[in-house]
């Protein structure tokens, strides 16, 4: 199949993009993903002097006043989901990376850090529906497939992210590791009722919310034509006259999306398009260790 010139480009700039942030950040820093990711509980074991303190279990020693340490079952075959909003507001950029330029390297890196530990790596592109589903694969040309499935968009289509997420939730497959990026500028109710879905499925969900730095900020200060995306009419306006309601709205919307994450144990983090990508996803990586 004879692949366009401008897709061949785009698949170049990505795959350089997401190996200087593997190279650069990530490279070395975990034995495998499976360290940081795929870890149950199994049982606990009174401490002993030489164990890593980080393993207590302070709510065993408030109840009974022990030291035990958490033990832990490490899944083997880690399967990594990439689940990426390829939606037409995923497409804005006030510099020179967009969202989705963003989410993409993000999802890309993850890929290539999965792929090299021998861990299967599947991706889903999502708008109103989805648009493409990779089924996870540990093979050498995995990583190029699912750079290739990432520059197919972003779409000039509307997101539902809620729908879409249920929708997928049960063909995942076994428990897996769900790392989903998006800026969720959705409804956040069907979202996190997706997210239940997700999480009654057994999997590991984390959530990287992408966000443009001028959306988070809104630095605007003369009057502006502001350009709807997904359908939405342009409209003109003074945004020194509505900075206030819409960062305040902007900050409701995402403590009801931390809230419910939190509820539901999952993981959010915020990545910025003016952020360093690299080192926002090693610092993801060693949390979870």
């Amino acid at each position: 199949m004879n692949v366009p010139v401008d897709i061949v480009a785009r698949i170049e700039q990505l795959d350089l993009a997401a190996r200087g942030i593997v190279e650069g950040h990530l490279a070395g820093r975990h034995r495998s993903p499976r360290h940081g990711f795929a870890v149950e509980f199994a049982q606990h074991r009174d401490y002993s002097p030489g164990d890593d303190p980080k393993h207590l279990d302070w709510k065993v020693f408030g109840r009974n006043e022990k030291y035990q340490i958490k033990q832990f079952e490490q899944e083997t075959n880690l399967v990594l989901w990439l689940v990426v909003d390829a939606s037409g507001s995923m497409s804005y950029g006030s510099g020179n990376v967009s969202k989705y330029d963003l989410a993409s390297r993000a999802a890309a890196a993850m890929a290539i850090l999965a792929t090299r530990q021998a861990d299967a790596v599947g991706l889903v592109t999502i708008t109103d529906r989805v648009e493409r589903m990779l089924k996870p694969s540990t093979s050498l040309g995995q990583v190029k497939d699912v750079m290739r499935g990432l520059v197919e968009g972003p779409f000039e289509k509307t997101a539902n992210l809620g729908h879409t997420l249920e929708e997928i939730a049960g063909r995942l497959g076994r428990r897996s590791v769900v790392m989903i990026l998006s800026d969720l500028l959705d409804d956040a109710e069907p979202f996190l009722n997706a997210l239940k879905h997700l999480r009654f499925h057994k999997h590991d969900v984390v959530v990287l919310q992408t966000l443009d730095a001028a959306e988070m900020d809104f630095p605007f200060r003369h009057p502006t034509l502001f350009r709807g995306l997904e359908s939405q009419p342009q409209i003109s306006t003074d945004p020194l006259s509505v900075r206030a309601q819409y960062l305040a709205s902007l900050e409701a919307h995402l403590a009801e999306i931390e809230a419910g994450c939190r509820r539901l144990s999952v993981e959010r983090v915020v990545l910025r398009t003016d952020a360093n990508l690299g080192h926002e996803l090693a610092t993801l990586l060693q949390r979870r260790l």
